[in-house]
């Protein structure tokens, strides 16, 4: 009987549950923003949190050389990715220097469609959105216009043929000749 045991066991053995755990975090720290299912994102969410708390443990002025080296260790101990460690203490943990807690932030989607597995996205609050560069307008128009030259796309702007003609083997049909 479990009776109040305070690890969520994830249907994995210890090891498992251990290097799954410090992956996630790794991915979460990297992108700070990752789906997963609902139980790994509720167990990810305490697991990361306190590795922000010791990365913040070293903004304060009175933390000397060797209690700064010693939680770099201690998150290392976590964390492989010297980069990731890097943006940890030098990114991460400025950002909630005034916050106590709560720097992650789980939304829930909806089932996956496989498996029926409730999905959750777990972020980093106060994160900062990547801008998506927007295609250029030359780019665009030529897609519209059905000028793509891969041969690939939604095939709706042939003028004749069906869709698949263009994966059918055999002699090719030139759809832009007038004869």
């Amino acid at each position: 009987m479990r009776k109040r045991n305070a690890v969520a066991q994830l249907n994995r053995k210890a090891a498992h549950r251990k290097a799954m755990m410090r992956n996630m975090s790794t991915s979460l720290f990297e992108h700070e923003r990752i789906v997963t299912t609902r139980a790994k994102a509720k167990v990810l969410r305490s697991y990361s949190e306190k590795l922000i708390t010791r990365a913040k443990a070293n903004l304060g002025d009175d933390v000397n050389e060797h209690a700064q080296l010693h939680n770099k260790r201690i998150v290392m101990e976590t964390i492989r990715s010297r980069d990731i460690v890097k943006k940890l203490f030098e990114e991460i943990a400025p950002r909630y220097k005034e916050r106590n807690g709560g720097y992650t932030r789980i939304i829930h989607l909806g089932a996956r469609k496989s498996d029926s597995a409730e999905m959750s996205v777990i972020e980093l609050v106060d994160r900062v959105e990547k801008v998506r560069r927007a295609r250029s307008e030359k780019a665009t128009a030529g897609r519209l216009a059905g000028d793509d030259k891969s041969g690939s796309g939604s095939g709706s702007g042939s003028q004749d043929g069906k869709w698949y003609d263009r994966f059918r083997r055999g002699k090719k049909r030139d759809i832009h000749s007038d004869a």
